[in-house]
């Protein structure tokens, strides 16, 4: 079930903040030529690298996740996009000595993926030695994870959830704080360009799109009221399962975030 809840929270972040998506994989892309080969980090479901492989119709693409049933869903994607023969995917444990038989890359895109690295250090330069000289390295990072409530009583429940889940996360050992320019400068890269996107979307509604905010946000919070047990009040929890109940019939959700992308260089020399 946790995973399913991923998979889907990760489709319905590329369905949601589509427009966002588009704006990165354009703007990244209009650095690259036509026929570059990418390599997606931590590919998920797939939002980036059929991203990509639109932006550049030309491109190989290749996915790498250590979860393979994440792996067949980009699969199948290509396959319904007409995509197959340009996106290949790779399953594989980043932690881990990176897979042999991967070609040089002009482009490694992480987006959303490396706060997950056991080293981060050791990840920003194994991906240096994995693009071309001159290729380009475009890491996206979360500044805070999508916020929908904006009566008083739902918005100060969502805050106590992001403090909990920032509590996991710092426990689990996950890289969230890290200074990722002094990483890429660390690795020799040169850091080209850094953008940071917030995002406030309230779709009209009755609309489709109100209607996948509303899935999303079911599927946000179900995921934190499961993940988050043993760190949230039982009140808090009971709150949580009230919403359940009542999202569905509710018009006056929003999408609240931000997001970082820095575009890092190999020197060409």
């Amino acid at each position: 079930m946790a995973h399913e809840h991923m998979a889907d929270l990760l489709d319905l972040d590329a369905e949601v903040l589509g427009e966002y998506h588009r704006e990165v994989a354009g703007w990244v892309s209009a650095n690259l030529t036509e026929r570059a080969r990418v390599i997606d980090v931590g590919a998920g479901t797939g939002t980036g690298t059929l991203a990509l492989a639109r932006q550049l119709p030309d491109a190989e693409v290749v996915a790498l996740d250590v979860d393979g049933e994440m792996l067949k869903r980009i699969q199948d994607k290509a396959r319904a996009s007409g995509l197959a023969d340009r996106i290949r995917t790779v399953q594989a444990d980043l932690d881990q000595a990176w897979p042999d038989g991967l070609k040089a890359a002009d482009l490694v895109w992480a987006a959303n993926s490396m706060h997950h690295m056991g080293d981060p250090a050791r990840a920003v330069a194994q991906i240096y030695q994995m693009l071309r000289p001159g290729g380009l390295l475009a890491v996206t990072e979360l500044e805070s994870f999508p916020r929908f409530l904006t009566d008083p009583a739902g918005a100060a429940l969502e805050e106590r959830i992001h403090t909990a889940m920032a509590r996991g996360r710092d426990e689990a050992g996950m890289h969230m704080h890290e200074d990722w320019p002094a990483r890429f400068a660390e690795a020799g890269f040169a850091v080209e360009s850094e953008r940071r996107f917030a995002i406030a979307l309230r779709p009209p509604p009755d609309s489709p799109a109100a209607a996948a905010v509303t899935r999303y946000a079911m599927v946000t919070l179900s995921r934190a009221r499961h993940g988050l047990e043993d760190k949230l009040s039982a009140g808090d929890i009971a709150d949580l399962d009230a919403l359940a109940t009542t999202l569905p019939a509710r018009n006056d959700l929003t999408v609240r975030t931000s997001r970082t992308v820095w575009l890092a260089r190999k020197p060409a020399g």
